[in-house]
C-alpha cells in the first residue's frame, strides 16, 4: 500500500477513477458529494492532476478527460488495492475472528502482543512496537502456536520480487542446451544482481526445469498451481525464484505483471 502513503494518493485514485467514466456532465460538486469532500478540495485536487499530465480540462472545469497517463496510474493504483484487498480478504476468511500465529515468547491469556510476518508466517512477540497488535486468547509457550483476537493496525508485508530463469525446450536441446552454472550462480548468490536480498521459494514448472534443478540439488517448494502459488507467496512477502521452460516464462510472467508483481526474465542458453 506504499502508493496511498502520500497524502492526497487515493483521493487522486478516486477522482480519477470517476473521471474515466467518462460522464460528460459530471461537475466539481458531483465529485464531492460522491468522495465527501468539499468542493474546494476537489478543486484543488484537479488542478494537481491536470498539473501531472492525468487529465485535461478547459480552465480547470468540467469536462473532465483522462490521459492515457492517468489511465495507466489508474490501473496501477487499483492493481495495488486489489492485492492488497485480496490479501486481507484471504486472511479474514483463513483466521475469521480468531488468529493463529506462532509465539516468540512464553505468552499469557489477555496479554498484548506485537505482530510481524517473516517468511510468509505469522508471529507474536511480547514487543508492542508493531504495525500491528492483538490481544492472546489462550497460554502458549514459545515456538507453539497462539490464538488471539482483536486484532488491530496492518501488517506490514515486505515488497517481493520474481526471477524467472527460462530455460529451453527440449527441440531446443533442453536441460544440454541450458547454462547450468548461471543458473547455480543465480541460486547461490547472484540473486542480489537483480535486487533481491534472498530467495525464499524456488518454483519449477516443466519436465527440464524440474531435471535441471534435481541435477544441480536446487530444492523445489513449488511445482503444482505455480502462478497461483507464486501469486499467494507475493501477498506473503516472498521472494521466489521460478525455473519455467519456454513459452511458459512468457505466459507466466504476463499474468505476473498484469498483478503488478515487479518480475526479472532470465534466458539461461549456453
Amino acid at each position: 500500500m506504499e502508493v496511498f502513503k502520500k497524502r492526497g494518493a487515493l483521493t487522486h485514485f478516486q477522482i480519477l477513477s470517476e473521471i474515466s467514466k467518462q460522464d460528460p456532465h459530471l461537475k466539481q460538486k458531483d465529485l464531492a458529494e460522491r468522495l465527501g469532500i468539499t468542493i474546494q478540495a476537489v478543486s484543488e485536487n484537479i488542478k494537481t492532476l491536470t498539473e501531472l499530465g492525468y487529465i485535461t480540462s478547459k480552465d480547470g472545469r468540467a469536462p473532465y478527460k483522462i490521459t492515457q497517463k492517468g489511465i495507466i496510474k489508474v490501473k496501477k493504483d487499483a492493481i495495488t488495492l486489489k492485492k492488497y484487498s485480496d490479501s486481507v480478504l484471504e486472511t479474514m476468511n483463513y483466521y475469521k475472528s480468531v488468529w493463529p500465529a506462532i509465539a516468540l515468547e512464553n505468552l499469557k491469556e489477555g496479554e498484548e502482543v506485537g505482530l510481524f510476518m517473516e517468511n510468509g508466517l505469522l508471529y507474536a512477540t511480547l514487543d508492542t512496537k508493531q504495525s500491528a497488535n492483538a490481544d492472546v486468547l489462550s497460554d502458549a509457550k514459545a515456538g507453539f502456536d497462539v490464538s488471539l483476537s482483536n486484532l488491530r493496525g496492518t501488517i506490514e508485508i515486505k515488497e517481493s520480487s520474481v526471477i524467472i530463469i527460462s530455460v529451453p525446450p527440449i527441440k531446443q536441446g533442453g536441460s544440454k542446451a541450458a547454462n547450468l552454472n548461471q543458473i547455480k550462480s543465480i541460486y547461490e548468490k547472484n540473486y542480489k544482481d537483480f535486487g533481491l536480498d534472498r530467495i525464499d521459494k524456488v518454483a519449477a514448472i516443466g519436465t527440464i526445469a524440474h531435471a535441471i534443478a534435481n541435477n544441480l540439488n536446487i530444492p523445489i517448494d513449488i511445482e503444482f498451481a505455480v502462478t497461483e502459488s507464486i501469486l499467494s507467496a507475493n501477498r506473503k512477502g516472498l521472494n521466489v525464484l521460478l525455473l519455467a521452460v519456454g513459452d511458459m516464462s512468457k505466459n507466466i510472467s504476463k499474468k505476473l505483471e498484469e498483478n503488478n508483481i515487479k518480475t526479472t526474465v532470465i534466458y539461461a542458453i549456453k
